[in-house]
C-alpha cells in the first residue's frame, strides 16, 4: 500500500513528504490506522537532528489519533471504525510488564527505538530500501500499521485533531506526577519549563492537591497561560533567581517536588536546588547535556533524590482514559496548549515549536476530518 509521510533523510534535515511510501501489511494483532492528526514532540526534534538515532531515512511521529481501517485476524478489542489515540509499543509479556509497568519493558527500546517493527521487519520502504519508523507507529503519515498494544480507544465524539499528544507529551508530564512522584494534598510543587510536558505536570499538580504549584520559564505569555491552567505562582527566571524566589514561597524550605522539562544543564541544577529536604526531583527532557553533582553535598545531606522518568511511567489503557476524564471536567485543558497546521507546514509547524512561538503543534493530516458535534 502506498501512503503519504514526511520524511527525514539524513541528520538534520527538513521533512520532505513524500506520496509514494510503502506501508507494511496488516499482521495477525496489526491496526492499520488512517490517521487524523498528529501532535509534534521535542522527541521528534531531538531524533531529526541527532540527539538520538534511529537510523535514516526517517518517518517520525507518536502522537497519532486516527480511526481504524483493518484488523488483523486475532484482534479482538478493535474493530474497523474505532477512534484511537497511539502511543509506545510493549509486548506485554515480559516479567516488568506482567508487574504493570511497560514502560520498563524489557525489550522497550528494541520495539521503539530500533527504526523496526516489534517483529523486526520494516515499517516503510521507499523502492524497496528502508525506512526507519519510530514507536512502532510514525504518525507523520496519512495511514500506518501499528500493533493492536499501541491504540487506546476513544469515544468517537472526542475530536481527534486534539488528542493525539496525549500518547506522549501530556501522558508523560502529568504520569511523572500521578505515577512517580505521587505528591500528597498540601505538598508544593515546582515544574521547570512550561511547554506541553511542563503544564501538564503542572496541571498534574493542581490535580493532586499541591498547594503551591509553581510554573518557572522565561517566556511571558507562557507563564500566562500556566496561571490560566492552575499554577499557584509564575516565575521568570530572567528577572529572578528561581530557587531563591521557590524558598522565599515556601517558607525558605524549598519545594517537596521538582519536574524539569528544559534539559538545560544550569535549569536542572537549579530545580536540584529548590527542593526542600528530602525533596525529589524528575529530570525527564529528552536532552545530551551533562550535568556535575556532588553525591554528599548536593544530595545526601538533605536526603534529596533525583530520578529518570520514561513516558510517565504511565500505561496509555489506563493514564489516557483517566485524562480524558479530567479533560471532560475542565481539570486538564491541554488543548489550550495546542495549534493547529496543515500536514504540508510540517517545517514551519516544527520551526515553531523549537522557538517556542507554538507550545504543542499539531498537524492534520485528515483535513476533511469532521468531529462529532
Amino acid at each position: 500500500m502506498k501512503i503519504k509521510a514526511a520524511v527525514v533523510e539524513k541528520v538534520g534535515a527538513d521533512f520532505t513528504i513524500k506520496d509514494d511510501i510503502d506501508l507494511h501489511e496488516v499482521g495477525p494483532t496489526d491496526l492499520q490506522i488512517h490517521i487524523v492528526a498528529s501532535g509534534i514532540c521535542h522527541s521528534d526534534e531531538a531524533i531529526r537532528k541527532g540527539d538520538a538515532d534511529l537510523g535514516y531515512p526517517v518517518i517520525l511521529g507518536h502522537e497519532g489519533a486516527g480511526i481504524v481501517e483493518k484488523i488483523g485476524s486475532q484482534v479482538t478489542n478493535f474493530k474497523v471504525g474505532d477512534h484511537v489515540i497511539l502511543s509506545f509499543y510493549s509486548d506485554g509479556t515480559c516479567d516488568n510488564c506482567l508487574k504493570g509497568i511497560p514502560t520498563q519493558c524489557r525489550h522497550y527500546g528494541d520495539y521503539n527505538l530500533s527504526g523496526v517493527r516489534a517483529d523486526g521487519e520494516d515499517h516503510f520502504q521507499e523502492n524497496g530500501n528502508h525506512i526507519s519508523d519510530m514507536f512502532n507507529q510514525s504518525s507523520f503519515t496519512t495511514t500506518t500499521v501499528v500493533d493492536q498494544r499501541n491504540a487506546v480507544k476513544i469515544d468517537p465524539d472526542l475530536d481527534l485533531r486534539k488528542v493525539g499528544p496525549l500518547g506522549c507529551g501530556y501522558v508523560t508530564g502529568s504520569g511523572t506526577v500521578f505515577n512517580t512522584l505521587k505528591p500528597r494534598p498540601g505538598d508544593t510543587i515546582a515544574v521547570f519549563g512550561t511547554g506541553a510536558v511542563g503544564l501538564a505536570s503542572m496541571m498534574a499538580g493542581r490535580i493532586s492537591g499541591c498547594t503551591k504549584v509553581i510554573a518557572v520559564d522565561i517566556v511571558p505569555s507562557r507563564l500566562e497561560l500556566a496561571k490560566e491552567l492552575g499554577a499557584t505562582h509564575t516565575i521568570n527566571s530572567k528577572e529572578v533567581d528561581p530557587v531563591e524566589k521557590i524558598k522565599e514561597l515556601t517558607n525558605g524550605y524549598g519545594v517537596d517536588w521538582t519536574v524539569d522539562t528544559t534539559g538545560v544543564a544550569s535549569v536542572i541544577t537549579n530545580s536540584i536546588q529548590a527542593l526542600a529536604q528530602g525533596g525529589t526531583c524528575a529530570a525527564i527532557a529528552v536532552t545530551p547535556q551533562l550535568i556535575q553533582v556532588s553525591t554528599w553535598n548536593d544530595l545526601c545531606v538533605d536526603d534529596k533524590k533525583i530520578v529518570g522518568v520514561n513516558m510517565g511511567d504511565s500505561i496509555p489503557q489506563v493514564d489516557i482514559p483517566r485524562l480524558l476524564e479530567f479533560y471532560k471536567l475542565g481539570m486538564f485543558d491541554f488543548d489550550k496548549t495546542e495549534k493547529f497546521y496543515d500536514f504540508e507546514d510540517i517545517n514551519q509547524a516544527n520551526a515553531d515549536s523549537i522557538s517556542g512561538k507554538t507550545i504543542k503543534p499539531v498537524l492534520i493530516i485528515d483535513k476533511d476530518y469532521q468531529p462529532t458535534k
